[in-house]
């Protein structure tokens, strides 16, 4: 194990498209979504600790979730958690986890990684973490891992590199927005496109110096209680401060304006787990393409759904198609699937009115 290896997870996100099993109390990253037996935030702990030490790793979440974290991740220790009093989108966590590792070890090398998301092959995703960590304790870069697309998909950012570029390692021309299906499809034709997964690795000094440059004010504000960071009179800086940051991603203030922004295309299959839909490419699936998940079923003309429920209970299902169905509390969701992007705005309406 690198001393100088670090990890900080992201695990802030309150992933409304799975309700009624992800809500604001418990969200996704906290639960066993496909079935093995480890939350998804275990899960990405276990294999990041293959290759960082443990005591190196930082869970980055709402101050909510602090004794949810620690409970999931006993091997975890209250001084590796960062939490923010306020929700401030990427760019500042980011900030604030990274100026309390410079203060750990100014030759840290880091990766910043979501805490929800399913990668299968972790050798291969644990050989493209180091291949970025040797390219950015070389150079002074900012690296991304980039998900080979496998269709044109409208939900997820872009990453944009040279055709002509044969180097293992690319430079990113630039990032794209979520594009509608015609521009998604013309991505994937061109064959020099990514999925931007959100996966960042980089030196402690280098992203510092990105943030100097792009964000001023932003790196001002927080490396002013640095001298306060990793010890008690943290949180009381924290608290009055941290609210003060613009609420911007790490993509907006750093990646879309550094020149210096590299990728590696992945060698490992990857999902963000962000919609029941997504989980139910990943579940295993009968004959009719239904996938279940703890319950035991007796299905009739059933095809493409997916079905979960909180324990072994029983589902009867005869003559649906392409369709969510979901127990959870005294929640029963029955909702097609192709309609799954709406969850979100269901959820919201049934919290109002509760």
């Amino acid at each position: 194990m690198n001393e100088n290896y670090f990890a900080v997870l992201m695990a802030g996100g309150v992933g409304s498209r799975f309700w009624p099993v992800s809500t604001v109390q418990f969200p996704k990253q906290f639960h066993d979504m496909l079935g093995t037996g480890e939350t998804l935030i275990q899960k990405t702990f276990s294999r990041l600790s293959k290759l960082i030490p443990k005591e190196n790793i930082l869970v980055l979440t709402n101050d909510i979730y602090n004794d949810l974290v620690l409970e999931q991740l006993p091997d975890l220790s209250p001084e590796q958690m960062v939490l923010e009093p306020a929700m401030r989108n990427t760019a500042p966590c980011i900030l604030y986890a990274t100026l309390k590792i410079k203060k750990l070890n100014p030759n840290a090398v880091m990766v910043v990684a979501p805490s929800d998301h399913w990668i299968e092959d972790e050798d291969a995703f644990l050989d493209n973490v180091q291949k970025a960590f040797n390219c950015a304790l070389k150079q002074e870069v900012l690296m991304t891992l980039g998900i080979q697309p496998t269709f044109p998909n409208t939900g997820y950012g872009y990453i944009e590199y040279n055709k002509q570029d044969t180097n293992l390692i690319k430079k990113v021309s630039q990032f794209r927005e979520k594009p509608d299906y015609k521009t998604a499809k013309e991505f994937l034709n061109s064959g020099n496109f990514l999925w931007n997964a959100g996966i960042f690795i980089w030196t402690v000094e280098s992203v510092l110096n990105a943030f100097v440059k792009f964000q001023p004010k932003m790196y001002e504000l927080f490396e002013a209680g640095y001298e306060h960071y990793n010890n008690p009179e943290e949180k009381e800086f924290i608290e009055e401060n941290y609210v003060k940051a613009d609420n911007i991603s790490i993509d907006y203030a750093l990646m879309e304006n550094a020149e210096n922004v590299y990728v590696l295309p992945a060698s490992f299959d990857w999902n963000d787990l962000g919609t029941w839909g997504s989980l139910h490419e990943k579940l295993g699936k009968d004959e009719n393409n239904n996938a279940v998940v703890n319950a035991r079923v007796f299905l009739e003309n059933a095809t493409n759904n997916i079905i979960r429920t909180d324990s072994d209970k029983t589902v009867v299902i005869d003559g649906l198609d392409n369709y969510i169905v979901v127990d959870r509390d005294d929640i029963l969701l029955i909702y097609p699937k192709e309609k799954e992007q709406e969850i979100k705005k269901i959820t919201a309406i049934v919290t109002k009115n509760q």
